[in-house]
């Protein structure tokens, strides 16, 4: 047959058939011979029309295959067991691309890598080709699926529950350097890692009204009725664990509809009103984070957290009953973990099942739920522990409303009892907020109605238990905990960085990909000179990987010797990306002054998304772009900096963007960021961070030691002084010429002619407000970066330091915080999951 290329597929591989089952049968590999048959039998292709997108799926779902048997297993020893389930609810899940780590897990990687390039194609492209899956917008989704990662390697009989959004938070482009939010249709070509189980679909109610009625013993008993309803619909993804039997389930929710079409809409012509119940229904798990600024975005909000709740509890029951005929050991065998206030609603939703559809009393409804429940607080900014109003939730859940207000009045004759009868005390601590608007406060029930609360970081938990809750945490002594974040070594070191976890490996042996610790004998390699070379060899390899990349999708030029310098995360003012941006500017006003001299080239790299509705954080992204614009139209100063935004940040971009990274800027106000795990995957990489006594960055310091960090600025306490004494920016703006020229020239339109005026409103926070002292931190934040070039210039040292911060990161593995999350809250015991007797892999 005559020679051809589709998609990079030779047709004259393995002999010249066209067919992928020939050679791979007679060769006996039964992975092989699954990749091929799927990509024949289901995709129907061959070797001429296979595209590199068709690989990816075949071979995606033939090692899904060979998941199959260890998931069923798993499932059915918890069940035969009947051991303590822990189910982790989440509204955001944030896996990234699941075919590179799975093949880690199960220790696939060679194995796929010779099924592929027998086919004259290389892995890591096909693996390219597939789409992160849109379930999480940053940190909170990332998180959690680092920890349902390690809950699978740790054997712990777990379950992932959160909504399958058919479109993720948006896909973003720049235009002229204004973020423009696109839909992120993450799911067009669907996803071979999912099955649907449609025998799985639960009923989820909205709206209606409640009637009371009274039950033959006399007890009042509640009908909630009318009700608009929604039906929820089963996904399951596996959760493999790494190099173990124990293959966890993710199950996530989508919306569909009871009514499919109006026939009578249909037959009077009404063609879009046949079908718009449906539509409405089905727009609950249609876009993750819809816009709160309007009532419509609120309603929506609440009703997602709803429906992914009401869902998973109802299937967690029904879990339950199937071994058991009351509810005697259901706190003793079940153990919800609600990841931030979005799944609070939770707690009323377990009082009415129990209470109205299984019929329980109060008392003991109540003492269940409360010993089944822990709610971690990931943050403290105001915005994020919400508040819901109660117009809204008796519209939307009225039943539930009913069920908060006895809980609410219950726990305050409670607190007047034994704590406090102080109207000011009893206002701060009840679940139902006055004024100005009667709200529900979440986080208050999620307290109330937990057996634990936990922090992520010391000094956050300490903050919740001082400043936050302070009243809670008194009367609940011991309540509030702390279980500080890790990562997954498997995502963030083995499938980020192939060179440098195999050259780890090659040093001390690969038992430190699930155990962390063991990565503190690389500190024996620090000062040997041939060492040092390879690390930098590596550091600089990776550099070049991203500079191909970015000059790939950019066009931007970068040098791989100067310092790559990154920020990338969500854009939220208390993240301060100004005050990086401010430094820029600082750098090029010194460059065009000082052209002479030694200069440490400077490769400064942005990237994350802002909300569509927080304008003052878009308008930092703006600013960046205009900035690097003028950066760039100077020949002098481009010698030595550049700045880049790469856009639509995502897992699989912070996989490029971390392990090539010099420096990681951790500059968070102190006090604001509760934990941050995006310093560990960049400390864990090698890089050294520039950060504030912020969150999780005072225990990486603790273990890494001040030597090997850049820290600066105010800490905590002394922020919370300044503005209690009275801060005025403005005295830092006229005190330091730099700063002055800076904030001058953003203002006075040097860096974007065509928009007079654009970025006179971050202008005006910073000099009238400042609420999160970017002007008081920024001579210190200077003062730290001079640091940085001055230990850049010696390249030995700040090899030797990289070493060092990666050799000391074991305690920041996500393997130990959910030990520390069984150890302190679950309790439940590790499944050993045994090996199935079968044929070769």
């Amino acid at each position: 047959m005559a020679e051809g290329r589709v998609g990079g597929v030779s047709t004259e591989a393995n002999g010249g058939s066209i067919f992928f089952t020939d050679s791979v049968r007679r060769a006996g590999f039964s992975l092989s011979n699954q990749f091929a048959e799927h990509m024949e039998f289901f995709l129907v292709k061959t070797r001429a029309t296979a595209t590199r997108y068709d690989f990816y799926q075949a071979l995606s779902m033939a090692v899904k295959d060979r998941l199959v048997r260890k998931w069923l297993r798993t499932q059915h020893i918890y069940r035969e067991k009947r051991v303590k389930h822990i189910y982790y609810l989440s509204l955001e899940f944030l896996p990234g691309r699941l075919l590179a780590n799975t093949l880690i897990n199960l220790d696939y990687y060679e194995r796929c890598r010779d099924i592929i390039r027998r086919d004259g194609l290389i892995l890591e492209e096909i693996m390219e080709e597939e789409h992160d899956m849109g379930l999480g917008n940053g940190g909170l989704g990332r998180l959690a699926s680092c920890y349902l990662d390690s809950m699978a390697t740790l054997r712990l009989p777990a379950f992932g529950y959160g909504i399958r959004y058919e479109y993720g938070i948006f896909r973003q482009e720049i235009r002229n350097g204004h973020q423009i939010e696109q839909p992120d249709s993450w799911l067009s070509f669907g996803s071979p890692w999912e099955t649907v189980r449609m025998e799985l679909v639960f009923r989820v109610c909205f709206h209606g009204r409640v009637e009371a009625w009274t039950d033959r013993e006399g007890r009042e008993r509640f009908h909630w009725v009318d009700t608009e309803d929604v039906l929820a619909v089963a996904h399951d993804v596996p959760v493999p664990g790494y190099r173990s039997n124990t293959v966890n389930n993710l199950r996530l929710w989508r919306a569909k509809s009871t009514n499919e079409f109006s026939f009578r809409e249909f037959d009077r012509g009404n063609y879009l009103a046949a079908v718009e119940d449906k539509n409405l229904s089905e727009n609950i798990s249609k876009v993750l984070y819809p816009s709160d600024s309007s009532a419509q975005g609120k309603l929506l909000r609440l009703k997602q957290q709803y429906f992914f709740v009401s869902a998973s509890l109802q299937d967690i029951l029904g879990e339950y009953l199937r071994n058991h005929d009351s509810f005697d050991e259901f706190a003793e065998e079940v153990f919800v973990q609600l990841n931030d206030t979005h799944p609070v609603i939770a707690i009323p939703e377990l009082m009415r099942l129990l209470v109205d559809e299984h019929a329980l009393g109060w008392d003991r409804a109540w003492d269940i739920t409360r010993r089944c429940f822990g709610y971690t607080n990931h943050t403290i900014v105001p915005e994020a522990l919400e508040e819901w109003p109660v117009s809204l939730l008796e519209d939307l859940l009225p039943r539930h409303l009913q069920i908060i207000y006895e809980i609410n009045h219950r726990f305050l004759e409670e607190v007047r009892r034994s704590y406090a009868d102080d109207d000011a005390v009893v206002a701060e601590v009840s679940i139902i907020r006055e004024e100005p608007v009667r709200t529900v406060r979440m986080a208050n029930l999620a307290i109330v109605g937990s057996a634990a609360v936990n922090g992520v970081a010391e000094l956050h938990t300490n903050i919740l238990r001082k400043r936050v809750f302070p009243h809670f945490d008194r009367l609940f002594p011991g309540k509030i905990r702390n279980v500080t974040n890790g990562v997954t070594p498997r995502r963030w070191l083995s499938v980020a960085n192939p060179l440098l976890s195999h050259f780890i490996t090659e040093q001390i042996g690969d038992g430190w990909a699930s155990d962390l610790d063991r990565l503190r004998r690389l500190e024996e390699f620090a000062d040997d000179a041939a060492f040092r070379r390879s690390w930098r060899n590596i550091k600089q390899s990776q550099k070049l990987l991203l500079k191909r990349f970015v000059e790939r999708e950019t066009e931007a030029k970068i040098d791989i010797d100067s310092l790559f310098d990154s920020q990338v995360k969500r854009f939220h003012l208390y993240k301060r990306q100004l005050l990086n941006v401010l430094h820029a500017i600082t750098l090029y006003n010194r460059i065009r002054r000082e052209s002479e001299g030694t200069r440490v080239p400077r490769t400064i790299i942005f990237s994350g998304k802002a909300a569509p509705a927080y304008v003052e954080a878009k308008l930092v992204i703006k600013l960046i772009h205009s900035v690097a614009a003028v950066v760039d139209a100077d020949p002098e100063v481009r010698r030595f900096l550049k700045i880049l935004f790469l856009e639509n940040y995502s897992v699989s971009l912070a996989e490029k963007i971390i392990p090539a990274t010099d420096l990681s800027e951790q500059i968070s106000t102190a006090g604001w960021e509760a934990s941050g795990t995006g310093n560990m995957k960049f400390a864990l990489n090698g890089a050294l961070t520039i950060g504030t006594l912020d969150g999780a960055n005072i225990e990486i310091l603790e273990e890494v030691g001040r030597e090997n960090m850049f820290v600066f600025g105010l800490t905590a306490d002394e922020v919370e002084e300044l503005h209690r004494s009275g801060y005025r920016p403005r005295d830092y703006y006229e005190a330091n010429p730099e700063l002055k020229e800076a904030l001058d020239m953003v203002a006075g339109d040097y860096f974007n002619r065509d928009e007079p005026g654009i970025f006179l409103p971050l202008v005006g926070e910073v000099l009238e407000r400042d609420f999160y002292c970017l002007l008081a931190d920024y001579e210190a934040y200077l003062a730290a970066q001079s640091e940085v070039e001055r230990l850049y210039a010696d390249e030995e040292e700040w090899v030797r330091r990289s070493i060092l911060n990666v050799a000391r990161m074991g305690r920041f593995s996500s393997d130990r915080s959910i030990r520390e999350y069984n150890e302190k809250i679950w309790k439940t015991e590790p499944v050993e999951i045994p090996e199935e007797q079968a044929g070769p892999i």
